[in-house]
């Protein structure tokens, strides 16, 4: 009787600790999927500045204007001529404000346009059809 109850006192500590290293590699696992996700989403973190009720000049003309947050300026600015200024910074996940998906390569060139691509335009077929075509 004593030798069942410590064999299975033995088989259940044996189930306890693989379902807790198992839980302990998923919860690992998550984390670095996290990690991985959160990177992705800071590789264009871009900020914008937020202007104050007494804002300087040099603050008006960049309101609204997005930064990459490793490229933005220190606020307060160093021409600006607020005695206490009150802009700050607003976070954003990507420098991008709409749906411009510009080519990397510049209008007119490989992959050209403007990238704004919501109405169809042409007005002839595609050419590439009657390509395909057999001529005999």
């Amino acid at each position: 009787m004593q030798f069942q109850l410590l064999v299975l006192v033995a088989v259940v500590l044996v189930i306890w600790l693989y379902l807790r290293r198992r839980g302990q590699a998923k919860a690992a696992n998550e984390t670095v999927a996290a990690n991985e996700e959160k990177a992705a989403d800071t590789t264009y973190h871009a900020v914008s500045i937020r202007i104050g009720k007494e804002a300087c000049a040099a603050a008006k003309s960049m309101a609204g204007q997005r930064f990459l947050s490793t490229e933005a300026p220190r606020i307060p600015l160093p021409e600006c001529d607020t005695a206490n200024c009150k802009c700050h910074f607003i976070h954003h996940k990507d420098r991008r404000a709409g749906k411009d998906r510009r080519s990397p390569f510049g209008a007119g060139s490989v992959g050209g346009g403007s990238g704004r691509f919501g109405v169809e335009r042409r007005q002839t077929p595609d050419r590439r059809k009657s390509d395909d075509e057999d001529p005999s």
